[in-house]
């Protein structure tokens, strides 16, 4: 059951604080869609305090959701991933009011999957990867086997994206079924992971050896948008302003495990700086091999 457009128009084409709105409705009543509503109203937002405001209400028999989000938090959750339907939302709603064409531009702008924005998922989806893959490879030392099978089938899903991202697409909700037709190989590999009549242990360990070999071969190619905020620094940076650079700062809590493997496969500089020289203290700081 969908709702009046109409009537929903006139509640926001006069209001200030509103740039654009969305109707995105639910036929088949999937509640990871649109939390179980009849329908999705995405309203964007400059004023920053109504950011993440929610409201859930009935109106004509057709149960509503009304979600408010600021331009950037919206640049974010196409970013980063952060919220797994926005995609869905933004290519299949209904764009009901648009002022300075916004949602328009999102939408071709997604279409399009401009370099900079993919090579940004690249960088976030390796980053990923790689913590709950090193973190399996630790467990199953241990013979922390659940941990480990946990941590690979995370790193695998990682896989996915990555690969998925490589082909020129975006990563949709139902990432299993959108790699069969990509890459066959890799879906293989979670079967093998989830079904096999392997035990655990032995199915965790094929699966740590394929990414062995076949993602960290993806490093140099993966973390490019890092590279880039390197080759752009006329000087050395530091973990600590790596970490607050916007563009790195959704993975800043990963960051120093990526920058040490990096550093060890030979694909960024470590530079030690003295900082302290009473204390001896030298900062690592990083840039690129050719610098």
């Amino acid at each position: 059951m969908g709702i009046n457009k109409d009537q929903a128009l006139l509640k926001f084409r006069n209001d200030p604080r509103v740039t654009s709105v969305m109707a995105v409705d639910n036929p088949k009543q999937l509640p990871s869609l649109t939390d179980g509503f009849d329908t999705l109203l995405l309203v964007v937002t400059n004023d920053l305090k109504l950011n993440n405001h929610t409201t859930n209400y009935i109106r004509d028999d057709s149960r509503i959701q009304e979600r408010w989000i600021d331009p950037a938090s919206m640049e974010q959750w196409i970013r980063h991933g952060d919220n797994r339907n926005i995609l869905h939302w933004l290519l299949k709603g209904e764009i009901l009011l648009d002022h300075n064409t916004y949602l328009e531009g999102l939408r071709h702008r997604i279409l399009e999957f401009p370099v900079d924005l993919r090579e940004q998922k690249l960088l976030f989806e390796f980053t990923f990867f790689l913590r709950k893959y090193l973190q399996s490879k630790e467990y199953i030392l241990d013979e922390h086997i659940l941990d480990a099978y946990n941590n690979i089938l995370e790193a695998l899903h990682h896989w996915a994206r990555i690969v998925i991202i490589e082909d020129g697409y975006h990563p949709e909700i139902t990432v299993w079924r959108q790699i069969r037709a990509i890459n066959p190989g890799v879906y293989k590999l979670y079967e093998e992971l989830t079904m096999s009549k392997e035990t655990l242990k032995q199915r965790v360990q094929l699966v740590l050896l394929a990414c062995e070999f076949s993602v960290m071969s993806k490093m140099e190619n993966c973390c490019e948008a890092l590279f880039q905020i390197l080759r752009k620094s006329e000087r050395p940076l530091s973990a600590d302003e790596l970490q607050g650079h916007p563009q790195l700062v959704e993975i800043k809590g990963d960051l120093p495990l990526l920058l040490n493997k990096l550093v060890k496969k030979g694909l960024i500089k470590e530079v030690a700086v003295l900082i302290d020289e009473q204390a001896s203290e030298i900062e690592l700081r990083y840039t690129n091999v050719n610098e």
